[in-house]
């Protein structure tokens, strides 16, 4: 026969507080008898008990008379505390509201996520100032968004775990999230291809093109050689990466050959492209097809809508939260997924100039 256990109220209570504990859906101090009487809908002789039961078992310390307990989290199969240094690419990450969403989630459950004053693009994406700044910081985790393939490297090889928020971590064995572009990237460019566009220009982060393309970009380039078209930089420029050579490499390619179609690969700089072009009198989509390899809610709203890639990025947070758990109770995590993306045609995309 299988073996059972009947449990008596407090047993019960105290083996639901147990597992609340352990979600950490509550950290630091326990709360109050009255608190938990009302929550539970128990008599606060059986709470007391089932506090009483807990502390025996070391979960919870007591602080004196008529004080909460204190939670102690050390017990084997609980959830540490942790401090959760994230570093973002650019300080206006903050705003996206997946990071929105991985920051609340993280407060939430009651670890303790702080943003770093300095950002990646800030550091120039170097692994000397990188391990600089990680060194004099006190964190238990990170959480880094879009760093190369050099920075994601190094942080694999330290002690403490790292999440990788997009960026070049494929190559390491760290946990990660993030969109699969490279299908929507084709369609994309065969959606212009098939408006008679011929200069399609890339415009990308430099660290996309160097030392290689990433994979989503090398299936651009593809697509445009599939289509009949010699690459060169022209289709995929390279810029510093700062907002004055951005500005200089838009100048130079409207110059004189200007081209009539861009995708552009984050919302960030779409804002910087659409504003360039109302300011040098461009139309959309009759000078210029325009396309955003990024999603952002102020799509919807848009008229003409915005051609853009779409990916959930709900599966990220919650990829985020949860390597946070297993980490938080001693266990390794390095779980990688993808989310793929496809291409959402708008009414910034027509025929090339001069097609019709």
């Amino acid at each position: 026969m299988h073996s059972f256990e009947i449990l008596n109220a407090a047993e019960q209570v105290a083996k639901y507080l147990r597992g609340e504990l352990k979600l950490g859906r509550w950290t630091g101090l326990m709360p109050g008898i009255k608190q938990l009487t009302l929550e539970l809908g128990v008599n606060h002789k059986t709470i007391e008990s089932a506090i009483s039961l807990l502390e025996k078992e070391g979960i919870l310390v007591g602080q004196g008379p008529r004080r909460r307990k204190k939670i102690e989290m050390s017990g084997e199969g609980f959830k540490q505390s942790l401090r959760i240094g994230i570093l973002l690419f650019e300080h206006d990450d903050r705003k996206l509201d997946y990071m929105a969403g991985i920051l609340f989630g993280l407060n939430e459950a009651g670890y303790t996520p702080f943003i770093l004053s300095a950002s990646l693009s800030e550091l120039g994406m170097d692994v000397n100032r990188v391990a600089s700044l990680v060194g004099g910081t006190n964190a238990d985790a990170w959480l880094v968004l879009a760093g190369s393939e050099e920075v994601l490297s190094w942080f694999a090889n330290q002690s403490l775990p790292i999440f990788a928020l997009f960026g070049r971590w494929g190559n390491s064995s760290i946990a990660g999230a993030g969109p699969s572009k490279a299908e929507a990237y084709r369609e994309a460019a065969r959606r212009l291809l098939a408006c008679g566009h011929q200069r399609i220009v890339l415009l990308a982060r430099p660290q996309r093109k160097l030392p290689q393309p990433g994979v989503p970009e090398q299936a651009y380039l593809s697509a445009l050689e599939d289509g009949g078209i010699e690459v060169s930089d022209f289709h995929f420029p390279l810029w510093r990466n700062s907002k004055e050579d951005f500005y200089k490499c838009l100048d130079s390619l409207f110059k004189v050959t200007p081209p009539t179609a861009l995708i552009v690969q984050e919302f960030n700089l779409f804002g910087a492209v659409e504003q360039f072009l109302g300011t040098h009198g461009v139309r959309v989509p009759d000078d210029l097809s325009l396309i955003c390899a990024d999603s952002d809610a102020s799509f919807y709203w848009r008229n003409p809508s915005i051609a853009c890639f779409r990916f959930d990025s709900k599966s990220w947070v919650r990829h985020a939260l949860r390597w946070a758990l297993k980490i938080s109770m001693g266990e390794e995590y390095r779980r990688q997924i993808r989310s793929k993306a496809e291409y959402v045609d708008g009414g910034t995309v027509g025929p090339a100039p001069g097609s019709y």
